[in-house]
């Protein structure tokens, strides 16, 4: 895989956002301004109220661990009007303990916290997308999804502990066999199509409607 990384924000004015995690936060495969963070922006504009351009930490390819450093590593502000988390796969695919990703995950959901100013109501978790259900993982989709599921009940239940806002993304990522048009062309990561259903997920749980 090509490894990606964004950690900038243009000069857009606005309320500011903050995404954090791994390829499926990127957009691997997709254009930038395809990607669920700048679709999500987008689609709140529609409704007038302006987010500047997504500030955006992730590389493709990360697990908690390497998000967690660069999140320490980066030059944050102290307050951010929305942060969305999303990471996890990696360590699955990677064969990293579940334990270990609840160590990380929590550290991250309180660190996001800390960056949308103590405000948990700014802060948006989503669950980790089922690459079983795509070309590249669906001759192993069933222990693909028995992990992926795993790793989902862990950091939601963590979410729900520390009364955040939770997404559950990963139904409509098992819709990739079925509908191709939502996977990217390499076979693997979400297509513009795919995160723009993600999106209005979030935007149901923000309740703000998105407009066609």
């Amino acid at each position: 895989m090509i490894s990606s990384f964004i950690g900038c924000t243009t000069s857009k004015e606005g309320l500011s956002y903050l995404a954090l995690g791994d390829s499926y936060t990127i957009g691997e495969s997709v254009a930038t301004n395809s990607n669920f963070p700048y679709q999500l922006v987008d689609s709140i504009g529609n409704k007038g109220k302006e987010y500047a351009s997504p500030v955006i930490i992730a590389r493709t390819g990360w697990r908690t661990d390497q998000l967690i450093n660069a999140i320490e590593s980066a030059r944050l502000k102290k307050e951010y009007d929305l942060v969305t988390l999303l990471i996890g796969v990696n360590n699955e695919f990677q064969g990293r303990t579940l334990e270990e990703y609840e160590r990380d995950f929590t550290v991250l959901c309180k660190k996001s916290i800390e960056l949308a100013g103590n405000n948990k109501k700014r802060v948006i978790v989503l669950s980790i997308p089922d690459y079983g259900y795509t070309p590249y993982g669906k001759s192993n989709v069933n222990r693909i999804s028995a992990r992926i599921d795993l790793f989902n009940a862990s950091n939601k239940r963590i979410s729900d502990s520390l009364q955040l806002t939770y997404v559950d993304i990963t139904e409509i990522s098992r819709q990739g066999l079925t509908d191709p048009g939502l996977v990217a062309n390499d076979g693997l990561h979400p297509s513009a199509d795919m995160y723009g259903l993600w999106v209005k997920e979030i935007l149901k749980k923000m309740k703000i409607k998105k407009q066609d």
